[in-house]
Formats: structure tokens, sequence, C-alpha cells
């Protein structure tokens, strides 16, 4: 080949991988944007309990986890772009109203909850900086429906994404802490232990990773962003990056808290207590940016959580839906999005409220529903008349029905201790 011909070559693959980028970017943002909402406040409190109570020792699950979670958003992304149909319309259509019914009923009841819990999570975080809860709920709550009633599709989806990559905050933070890596390195290795303190935080570890929340929005998200079948193998890439990005949050978080509230001894009850521990061993500039990564982190999932839930009783139930409609074209819509932001704030302000039963209901009622729906979306992802040539195959079958074994043997752990406390 001529020089000239090389250089011609060269220019064509340049373009080509030019042209890649620019469709990638086109199509990015539902797995990165759920997989980011994932590291919400509640699991923000999760990750930072394991690093307090257990080290290094649970990090082996973090891979595990991440898998599943790529397998199962991977799966409702495919299924989205194949049917141009969320995931509550798909199970009212081909399982029946009543399964379609109570599964958004329980999903209601625990992404109410969970929300609460966000907002719990912007207050925490602004009353570090001597902000009360009075002042920032009130102020996120309203400014959150702002944003979803009256931004649009595309400076939604900005918000979420600027949102996404502030997670950072949570790296820097973890290499302040001055982790011991030789110990993190060895916490990748399995390790268990009978202790039910340790099993139980275990369970919560890898049960926060998977939402039943997660699954609804991601699919309904992708066919709110209109996306065809041409785009999967980018969606694919988008599911991937958002799976590693918050897997890396996750691993900094617990690193975090393990070099600085394990190696003291010291108890915490939530994520503000971590962001307070870390002062002491790592510097006021860590816990400032653990603060702020935990206000992030509860913004971003205040608004998403109650976007999902709407979502998904919309699309279960055949009202008007997505957000480039307008409020007087999609009331439903939009007045679930603001019953759900409003209970959520109304009940952090309970003069005295304990959000921790509250909490603890929402995850055994979305263990209760997850292991069925992710059941649901396996049958949905081997239909062939609904997927075609796109339907699952063997190894994601395999992935699939391991990831739904685990989780029904995490429920009934978690219902265990919950019917033990009772």
């Amino acid at each position: 080949m001529s020089r000239p011909e090389e250089r011609r070559g060269r220019a064509r693959g340049l373009l080509r991988r030019r042209a890649g980028l620019v469709a990638f970017l086109a199509v990015a943002g539902p797995g990165l944007i759920t997989a980011s909402a994932d590291n919400d406040a509640q699991g923000i409190t999760t990750y930072s309990l394991v690093g307090a109570k257990t080290g290094y020792a649970l990090l082996w699950l973090i891979p595990i986890a991440a898998v599943a979670l790529a397998v199962t958003q991977e799966i409702g992304a495919r299924i989205g772009i194949v049917t141009g149909k969320g995931l509550g319309a798909l199970i009212r259509e081909r399982f029946g109203v009543r399964p379609a019914a109570l599964a958004m009923l329980l999903l209601l009841v625990a992404n109410v909850g969970t929300t609460a819990a966000e907002f719990a999570g912007i207050a925490a975080a602004l009353e570090i900086f001597g902000v009360t809860k009075y002042v920032s709920v009130p102020l996120a709550a309203v400014g959150v429906l702002w944003l979803v009633a009256k931004g649009g599709y595309k400076r939604i989806e900005r918000v979420f994404l600027a949102l996404s990559a502030v997670y950072v905050a949570y790296v820097v933070s973890g290499f302040l802490a001055h982790p011991d890596w030789g110990s993190a390195v060895a916490g990748l290795r399995p390790s268990f232990s009978s202790d039910p303190a340790f099993v139980l935080i275990a369970v919560g570890m890898v049960g926060t990773t998977i939402t039943p929340w997660g699954q609804f929005f991601i699919q309904a998200y992708i066919v709110d962003k209109s996306l065809g079948e041409g785009d999967l193998r980018y969606e694919r890439a988008d599911v991937v990056l958002g799976v590693l990005a918050t897997s890396i949050v996750v691993l900094f978080i617990i690193v975090a808290t393990a070099a600085t509230v394990h190696q003291t001894g010291g108890q915490i009850v939530d994520a503000k207590d971590a962001a307070l521990a870390l002062e002491p061993l790592a510097g006021r500039f860590a816990e400032t940016l653990f603060a702020f990564g935990l206000l992030n982190a509860s913004l971003l999932a205040a608004g998403v959580l109650p976007l999902s839930t709407s979502y998904a009783l919309c699309e279960a139930f055949g009202f008007e839906l997505g957000l480039d409609e307008f409020v007087r074209d999609a009331p439903v819509f939009y007045g679930i999005i603001a019953f759900a932001i409003g209970v959520g704030a109304a009940v952090v302000l309970i003069p005295g409220i304990s959000l921790v039963p509250i909490l603890f209901a929402s995850a055994v009622v979305n263990g209760l529903l997850l292991a069925p729906m992710l059941a649901y979306v396996y049958l949905l992802a081997n239909d062939r008349d609904l997927m075609g040539e796109l339907r699952n195959g063997r190894v994601a079958n395999a992935l699939t029905l391991v990831t739904i074994a685990l989780l029904v043997v995490l429920t009934l752990v978690l219902v265990a201790v919950a019917i033990a406390a009772a």
C-alpha cells in the first residue's frame, strides 16, 4: 500500500472512531444515570456501614454485584429497545392486569419510602454545613419537582448526567483517607463469617445494588429517549460504563470508612456519621467531599425514584407519560411524581421521626418485589414473538437465573431478620 493510501486509510479509521464516539454520546445516559442513582442515600449508608463494620472483608462482593447489575440492566435495556415499551406495560399485556396492579402497589410503597430516605440524605448532608432540614428539604423538593415538570427530556438528562459525574468526590475522599491498599486487595478474596451482623450487612450490600425501580427506570427511560435497535451496541456500552463507574464509587466509599471508622473502632448509624468520622483522620476536605457526595447522590435519586415510579404506573395503567409532555397533557404522570416527592419530603419534616423502620420496611418490600419482577424480565427476554433474534442467549439466561436465585436467598434472609426483630 502506498503512503497516500495509508494516510487515507488512517483518516477513514479516525472518522469512523469519531462517528462511533458521537453515536455513543448521543445514546449514552440511561445506563449511566440508572447505575449512578443506585448509589443513593440508602446505598451510601449501607456501603459506609460495610466499611465501618467489616473493614475490607466484603470488597469481594463488589464484582459479583456488578455482574448481576450489568446482566439485569442490559436485559432491561434490550427489551425496551426492541419492544418500544416499558416494563410496566409489558407485565400488564403479557401476564395480566392483576399481577401488574400488585407489582405497581408494591413498587409505589417501596419507592415512596425510599424517596423519603433521599430527602433525609439531603437534610443530613446540609446539616453538616449548618443548614436545617426545614430549609433544605422544602427547597430541594421544589427544585426537583420544577426540574422534572419544566425541564424537558434533554435538559433533565443533562442535569442527571452532571450529577452522576460528581460521584468522583467519593474517589477523592477515599484516597484522602490513606487506606491500606494491601488489605483492600486482600479483601477482594472471598471470606465468610457466621456472625449474624456480618451476614446481614452482606445481604444489605448486595440487595441495595439491584433494585426494582432501577429495572423499571432504565427500560422506560430508553423508551422515552426513543432508542432503536441500531443503538443497542452503544446502549450496552452505556450500561457497562455505568456499572463500572458505580462499582468504583462503592469501592471507595467502603475503603474510606474502612480506613477511618473501622480502624478507630468508631460507630456510625448513617452516611452523615461516616462523613463526620472522616475529619479526624482524613481531614476537613475529605469530610466535605463525602458530605457533598451524599448531597449529590440524594438529589439525583430524589429525581430518579419518583420518575421511575410514575413511568411504571402510567405504563401499567395506560396513562399518557413522557418528560417532553406538557403537564396539562400528562396530569397523572406528573401528579404521581409530585405525590412521591411531596410525601417523601413531608415524612422527613415530621419532628422526631425515625426513618429506620420506614427504610427497613422499604427494603423488605423491595426484596419481595425484586425476584418476581426479574422472573417477568426473564420470561419477556426469552419470548420469541416479542424479542425475535434479540431474545436471551444461554449465557444471559444462566446469569439471570443465578441472579434470581441469589436474590431469593437474600430476600428470605432479610424477611427472617425482620420477623426475628419484630
